[in-house]
């Protein structure tokens, strides 16, 4: 690899150390700033744009190591945001700290930034060399559904799935379940089918969507687009799973 600017700057929106659904284990999360999808349910739309507090990579992972004892023999990092793919070189240049120490690292992406331009797709490939595992959300698969939901097209997020099976990255697949939106029988049943194409998933996970980001909306002044959508009931839940064959994963 070529050799890291380990100074470069992160827009770094806020920390956890203790995330407990972020990847394999206890993990310490990263959120970084920075969002171009305007998902409907989105639960941290503080974050789209959001500058945050710039940390080095360096300096970052020396605050992130303090809390190594937490994550025992299979927990790590995990970079989410906002969107990750937006800072790949600083992600790189973290994960990289990481490695030289063996600590699992995790992005959580919604892949929207995914393109074929040259220097983009060389940065994701320095950055998933330094990855263990992709946290991949697909909100859904027909493309004027997706564009309604998020306000972007979704042929380059699955594009950006095949990419990483071609790569031999290994993937969770995450869905957000939002009652008479992303629950569709149809779709849940070509999602299904594609991910059946990708080679490396090894999870794929319902998330009941909730309303526990509503304040955040009204922090940033903009109406919530789902009130009144109720979360979904256990029935419901089981249904999608069945229909995605989360037990197959």
């Amino acid at each position: 690899m070529d050799e890291i600017n380990y100074n470069i700057v992160g827009n770094v929106h806020k920390l956890e150390s203790f995330g407990l659904v972020d990847g394999p284990g206890v993990r310490f999360v990263v959120f970084l700033g920075g969002c171009k999808m305007r998902c409907q349910f989105c639960h941290n739309p503080d974050t789209w744009n959001s500058k945050g507090e710039q940390w080095t990579a360096q300096k970052l992972y020396q605050h992130i190591r303090r809390y190594k004892s937490y994550w025992k023999n299979n927990g790590g990092i995990t970079v989410s945001g906002g969107e990750p793919l937006l800072q790949t070189e600083f992600v790189t240049a973290l994960f990289s700290l990481a490695k030289k120490e063996n600590i699992h690292t995790a992005v959580d992406t919604a892949g929207q930034p995914f393109c074929r331009d040259k220097n983009w797709l060389l940065n994701l490939k320095k950055m998933s060399e330094v990855t263990d595992l992709f946290i991949l959300d697909l909100k859904e698969m027909d493309p004027e559904g997706h564009k309604k939901l998020t306000g972007v097209d979704n042929a380059n997020i699955l594009e950006m799935a095949g990419w990483l099976s071609d790569h031999g990255k290994k993937l969770w697949i995450r869905h957000v379940l939002v009652p008479g939106i992303t629950d569709k029988e149809d779709d849940l049943t070509a999602m299904y089918e594609f991910i059946k194409t990708l080679k490396t998933v090894e999870k794929v996970e319902i998330l009941p969507y909730h309303t526990l980001g509503t304040l955040k909306w009204a922090e940033i002044k903009k109406a919530y687009p789902l009130e009144g959508v109720p979360v979904p009931t256990t029935d419901q839940i089981i249904k999608a799973q069945e229909l995605l064959h989360t037990n197959e994963f």
